[in-house]
């Protein structure tokens, strides 16, 4: 078979033939519609504006990470659209109309399109209601009955689809009304008959129903075409009207859009890499279940004996009293009546029943399952706080970035009587905070849920992230404390060597921090796989030791044991006594801690 190209050139129409779906008498007719004239002089300096504005913000937020996707206006969405039916109507020869059912059906893929409808036509034809070949003219004069009403009307007030069912044109009205109304499923509306399917165009929506009306079915119809196809999503953010067209082949799924939000274009959360989208949706899941509320009240509550509703020790004494209706006092320790107690039982701040029940392990479920939703508890409040902690602090960052870029740089230029080009060194500096940010956040996501037999693996993590969490206060005190003291009118003012020397340490903190983050980043993502475990070493060395008496005497061998730098040898390299990374024989540093051997 021919190519498209071949077969678009094949069947190519005049111009003057063509008329654009969404411009004139088409979809788009109207004063809000959208305009695809290439000749519109005020709307191109108008889109190059635009355009330029989003291009600077892009290199500003690309600049960290290699693009692979790419940001879709809605202007370019409905040109996209524009081009795919034109294709469909040059190569079918069918109308724009009938273009648009088609690939709505096959998800907007023209290739789908073409492959169905040369592959079994008529097949097609059926599944979207076009239907063709109807000896079904109605009469040019007199009247007819509506199939829903039963009213007789004159022709010119009645209309048909291309099964020729006739209904009068305020029936239509209400029938496409209601159906545009119920939501996007307008989108494959068919004859008011059950047993018809003929399809209903746009061409008929545009001729009967309202302004309104209208509006929708056009926004039902764009979103279609985002929605329906497997490589393009919207922007989650709220109001953002943009969408991403993402490469499959990628494995890196964040994404930034115009508005600068950055998400997984996977799961569309946020952006959270190097942590994988199950383990995000667990964290979000958990952060949000009353799980952790059940764990707190175990934990922190006891249950009174008598109405069962949990209550908390808010003071020293073991006398507690419940609260209204029900009003009864019991002891806190054993749960018993407290009118049984006093002095002879401890007094009120201690109880010998329960010690001596305690003793005699009455109480050890309910302490163990206590102790447990404690230490439970306990443990999660530790990764949640970090994580939140660093989500304000990027929040604070990405303020900090904007204020750097509308106000502080150009009076730090005034100041320091140097260009703005020649500061961008402090932009990269905070867009490295507010992205080394994100990922240290979802870090603690990830050591919540390392497995607690796996202390080698938790080791490596937590040297590796505390690593990268130092250099990065180091970094951002650096950008926020230091660089506020070039931006105060002092006098005398700073010198241009003290400032060229604020941005050597800036821009090399920026480097730095970098390349530990990168580590990280790798490390978490390989699943911290070059952890060898106490257990493999063990089992290694005791085999070597078995082996080696079992033959003859063991001799010693150049460069075996400890060596200098606290690194130890390995059969294929060395291993780095402080985060466990076997490194190449030749290699004098450690490749992950950059630890000298």
């Amino acid at each position: 078979m021919d190519s498209e190209d071949d077969m678009h050139d094949a069947h190519d129409v005049d111009e003057d033939y063509e008329e654009d779906y969404y411009s004139g008498d088409g979809m788009y007719s109207d004063g809000e519609g959208y305009d695809f004239d290439d000749n519109d002089d005020d709307g191109d300096d108008d889109d190059d504006d635009d355009e330029g504005n989003d291009d600077a913000n892009d290199d500003v937020i690309l600049s960290l990470q290699q693009k692979k996707f790419t940001v879709l206006k809605e202007e370019d969405i409905k040109q996209r659209q524009e081009d795919d039916i034109t294709k469909i109507v040059s190569v079918l020869s069918i109308s724009r109309d009938s273009a648009c059912m088609l690939l709505r059906r096959f998800s907007w893929s023209v290739t789908n399109v073409h492959e169905e409808w040369f592959a079994n036509e008529e097949k097609v034809r059926k599944a979207v209601g076009l239907l063709e070949n109807l000896d079904n003219k109605a009469p040019k004069s007199g009247e007819l009955p509506c199939g829903i009403c039963f009213e007789s009307y004159k022709v010119e007030k009645i209309s048909t689809a291309a099964c020729g069912h006739p209904f009068c044109n305020t029936c239509w009205t209400a029938y496409i009304s209601t159906s545009i109304n119920d939501g996007p499923g307008c989108l494959t509306l068919r004859c008011p008959i059950p047993s018809c399917g003929a399809a209903v165009g746009v061409d008929m929506i545009n001729r009967l129903t309202t302004e309104e009306d209208k509006s929708k079915y056009r926004r039902y119809l764009l979103r279609s075409y985002i929605e329906d196809n497997r490589k393009t999503k919207w922007c989650p953010a709220p109001g953002c009207d943009c969408a991403i067209e993402f490469d499959i082949g990628s494995e890196n799924y964040d994404v930034t859009c115009h508005c600068s939000h950055s998400f997984c274009w996977n799961c569309t959360e946020e952006a959270h890499r190097p942590v994988d989208c199950d383990t995000v949706s667990k964290w979000i899941m958990k952060n949000s279940a009353e799980s952790e509320n059940m764990n707190w009240i175990l934990a922190n509550s006891k249950p009174c004996p008598k109405c069962k509703r949990p209550i908390e020790k808010n003071q020293g004494c073991m006398h507690m009293t419940c609260n209204p209706p029900c009003k009864y006092e019991f002891c806190w320790l054993c749960l018993g009546q407290w009118s049984d107690h006093g002095e002879r039982t401890g007094g009120f701040y201690a109880c010998n029943r329960y010690e001596a029940a305690k003793q005699e392990g009455a109480y050890d479920e309910a302490e163990r399952r206590r102790e447990m939703a404690k230490n439970s508890l306990e443990r999660y409040t530790h990764y949640y706080e970090r994580w939140a902690t660093n989500q304000s602090s990027r929040q604070k960052a990405i303020a900090d970035l904007q204020q750097m870029q509308t106000v502080h740089l150009a009076k730090l230029s005034v100041l320091q009587n140097i260009p703005e080009t020649d500061l961008k060194f402090i932009l990269e500096a905070w867009m490295q905070i507010v992205e080394c940010r994100r990922v240290l956040k979802w870090t603690y996501a990830y050591g919540y849920y390392i497995p607690e037999p796996e202390l080698a693996k938790r080791n490596l993590f937590e040297y590796l992230q505390g690593d990268a969490e130092a250099n990065l206060e180091r970094l951002h005190q650096c950008a926020e404390k230091e660089l506020h003291t070039y931006l105060s009118d002092r006098d005398p003012p700073h010198s241009q060597e003290e400032f060229r020397n604020f941005k050597t340490k800036l821009a090399g903190l920026t480097s730095i921090t970098r390349n530990y983050f990168e580590n990280l980043v790798r490390a978490l993502e390989n699943g911290l796989s070059d952890v060898i475990t106490n257990a493999e070493e063990s089992s290694k060395t005791s085999s070597s030791k078995t082996a080696a008496a079992g033959t003859s005497k063991p001799k010693a061998v150049k460069g075996k044991g400890p060596t200098k730098g606290g690194a130890s040898s390995h059969t294929d390299g060395w291993t780095c006594e402080s985060c466990t990374f076997v490194n190449p024989k030749t290699g004098t540093e450690c490749q992950m801690c950059h630890t000298s051997r």
